[in-house]
């Protein structure tokens, strides 16, 4: 068999060659989440609010969703990196029965519990009314979200970059276009609002999953997904999530986090939520790609782990951190210059007081990226490796041990305006736990890699 790019090609050329899709894939994912929030921002405060506070249930899905996948994307790239093919057909055909099984408990919240969960978060009747019947929306239709994920994944770790690439360019150009339309009534479209953009968001994914289902299914690939002839295979599932399971965990828990931080923001003025949300869409013109790079990054490192290749995983991982953060320096320097305009895009009221909150706030998180870059390098080295309770560690202490405390510590002491200042402080903590953490794996495990047990190094 031809040897696979990821074993051959130099490190440098393939992150950017199997970076570049991803990136521009999860560029077009922040695009159409921050054009959701621009069109929904100029019904006003409030309508940004309700998207806002339901925004971490939805994230909390979509971590259910990533996670898996990337568990399946760890074991699939390690196992075709060690020539066991089965295992990686394996794999991706669990996948899929994973996601209907991942969509159930979503499925329940968008049935019986988005009002509740609206009543919970805040007490103003319009935003429990438009929150509600989003929450519900996104919630029933997120079969798809899962089902897509995983078909993205199964064909990232075989190297396939440019199809999920073009799954997310279809569903984020048709939200983009059908969001005015559904949410002003444009043309022979029904003036929706907020729930507009909710069916916006599902029309964008189906189109995508339309797309993901035909490649996977009508072309040929190194992995294969089976219906027939299956048999459940508990190892497979503890396999992908023993990384699977701590990227689950490490993103919900800042779905968690989100949520407290609405509670705490809110206690002083839904203004502040409002401006959370707008840097939550905002700041993810900087993590995505990050997040993308990230993507290109692990089926290199999973391969090359599998294949006991040392040098390749580590220059992976530092040729990774590098670009990584060169870009989270470029968004530090836009957050630091352009607060100002970055809020009055958002601003359609022309609201001092949005102003007032949101500048200070901006300035003060952006120093949380450059430090991240590096955490989310390490949390690669360890889900490549199989380790992924190493990078869900260094998430609990980052949110859990860092923000939420610290945040709760100055909201008491010093009031709104140092409440920001709590991100970019636990990012210090976050990458001393990674440091120390990389250090110990490098010299228990990583540097042992390709050599025989009895032979020295």
């Amino acid at each position: 068999m031809q040897e696979n790019k990821m074993g051959v090609m130099p490190i440098g050329k393939l992150i950017l060659n199997m970076s570049w899709p991803a990136i521009l894939s999860m560029l077009m994912q922040a695009m159409y989440n921050v054009v959701d929030s621009f069109f929904v921002s100029r019904l006003g405060e409030q309508a940004l609010a309700a998207v806002t506070y339901i925004f971490p249930i939805q994230f909390l899905m979509i971590s259910v969703a990533v996670g898996t996948g990337v568990g399946i994307n760890s074991l699939i790239s390690r196992r075709l990196g060690a020539k066991r093919f089965e295992e990686a057909n394996l794999a991706a055909s669990h996948g899929y029965r994973l996601a209907f099984i991942s969509w159930i408990p979503f499925l329940i919240i968008g049935l019986f519990l988005a009002r509740p969960l609206m009543n919970f978060m805040s007490g103003t009747p319009y935003i429990v009314e438009a929150g509600s019947l989003y929450l519900s929306i996104v919630m029933i239709g997120s079969l798809m979200v899962f089902i897509q994920c995983i078909t993205e994944k199964i064909l990232q770790a075989t190297g396939n970059m440019i199809v999920p690439m073009l799954c997310g360019l279809v569903g984020g150009i048709s939200n983009i276009i059908m969001d005015p339309l559904l949410i002003f009534g444009l043309g022979p479209f029904p003036e929706m609002g907020v729930t507009g953009a909710a069916a916006a968001t599902l029309f964008g994914q189906l189109l995508s999953l339309i797309l993901g289902q035909y490649v996977l299914f009508a072309k040929k690939h190194p992995v294969k997904v089976s219906f027939r002839g299956w048999k459940w295979n508990g190892q497979i599932v503890k396999d992908i999530y023993a990384v699977g399971g701590p990227a689950i965990l490490m993103q919900g828990i800042g779905s968690i986090l989100q949520f407290c931080m609405n509670l705490i923001l809110g206690s002083f003025t839904e203004t502040a939520v409002a401006v959370m949300g707008i840097y939550g869409r905002l700041q993810s013109f900087i993590f995505m790609p990050c997040i993308g790079l990230n993507q290109g990054v692990l089926p290199i490192m999973g391969y090359n782990y599998g294949a006991q290749n040392r040098q390749r995983f580590m220059e992976a991982f530092k040729k990774g951190f590098a670009f990584a953060f060169v870009i989270m320096f470029a968004g530090f320097l836009v957050f630091q210059l352009f607060s100002h305009q970055l809020i009055g895009a958002f601003n359609a009221q022309g609201s001092e007081e949005m102003y007032a909150i949101g500048v200070p706030a901006f300035r003060a998180i952006s120093w949380c990226f450059m430090p991240a870059s590096f955490g989310i390098m390490s949390s690669s080295v360890f889900q490549a490796s199989g380790h992924g309770f190493l990078s869900l560690w260094g998430s609990l202490i980052r949110q859990f041990v860092g923000i939420l405390p610290l945040a709760l510590l100055f909201a008491r002491a010093f009031g709104l305006s140092m409440v920001w200042w709590s991100f970019p402080l636990a990012e210090i903590l976050g990458t001393l736990y990674f440091a120390l953490m990389l250090r110990h794996m490098y010299k228990k495990e990583f540097r042992r890699m390709g050599i025989a047990p009895d032979e020295p190094f």
